[in-house]
């Protein structure tokens, strides 16, 4: 049975069940929800379908954080922004002359990526060169049109560096936000966003704000090594798992 934008009921409660997982993820780590989320839908919708609802619903739940997210972020977060809003579009077009089986298996890479990068030692708080911030927001722009996910650079570069947890998740949060709203501009500039995809994210928000308010609950408890320690444990999980649906 149709329910949603074509998609079937067991499709639709997939879509729910991600959602609330990856969002508590998101609340927890200030990242993970669109490196969780995009290869789980992209099983039952079309990839570019996949991409567009995940940047639906972190507008969504960005938006109700905005102010907090203003405050606390890092300056270089608007440099990363900027990067994103040039070259979303770039990656947003070649997803769309990718044909789904490699485009499922370039996401699951992206989400590996993730994973070896925050394997990287950590940095200290001013090691952040002009050269570096820019690399992120380039290849953070790419990721973004492509795959839904500018998490890969953007996380390493945050995560990897001795600044405070909450800086680097406001820091985080507000890219991703920024992001994912350049990438329903472009997909709609080009023609490939299709609206009916707006009730299905309707429909899912609210499962997306309380596993984000449950995350965040359980990020003021933990110390921030456990932090650091669980956003690996996100970003290694999420690899495997991508591959593994990838490949299967």
């Amino acid at each position: 049975m149709e329910l949603f934008a074509g998609y079937g009921t067991a499709a639709v409660i997939a879509a729910l069940l991600a959602a609330f997982g990856s969002a508590f993820v998101r609340g927890l780590t200030g990242f993970g929800m669109a490196i969780l989320l995009v290869p789980i839908l992209a099983l039952a919708l079309a990839p570019v379908d996949a991409v567009l609802l995940a940047n639906f619903l972190s507008v969504f739940i960005g938006l109700t954080e905005l102010r907090r997210l203003l405050r606390g972020a890092e300056r270089s977060a608007w440099i990363i922004i900027t990067l994103v809003a040039v070259t979303t579009p770039l990656g947003l077009y070649a997803l769309t002359v990718t044909s789904p089986d490699i485009a499922r298996l370039v996401i699951a890479v992206i989400a590996l990526s993730a994973f070896l990068a925050i394997l990287l030692p950590r940095r200290g708080g001013l090691d952040h060169h002009p050269a570096t911030t820019t690399g992120v927001g380039v290849l953070s722009g790419l990721m973004t049109g492509y795959a839904g996910m500018p998490g890969p650079p953007v996380v390493p570069y945050y995560v990897g560096r001795d600044i405070p947890r909450e800086v680097a998740k406001a820091s985080m949060m507000l890219i991703f936000t920024c992001a994912s709203s350049v990438g329903l501009a472009g997909g709609a500039a080009i023609g490939v966003l299709d609206w009916s995809l707006v009730p299905l994210a309707a429909l899912l928000f609210p499962a997306v704000l309380l596993g984000n308010r449950l995350g965040d609950k359980a990020s003021g408890r933990i110390e921030d090594r456990t932090w650091r320690i669980s956003v690996g444990v996100v970003l290694g999980g999420a690899a495997v798992g991508a591959l593994w649906k990838a490949f299967g």
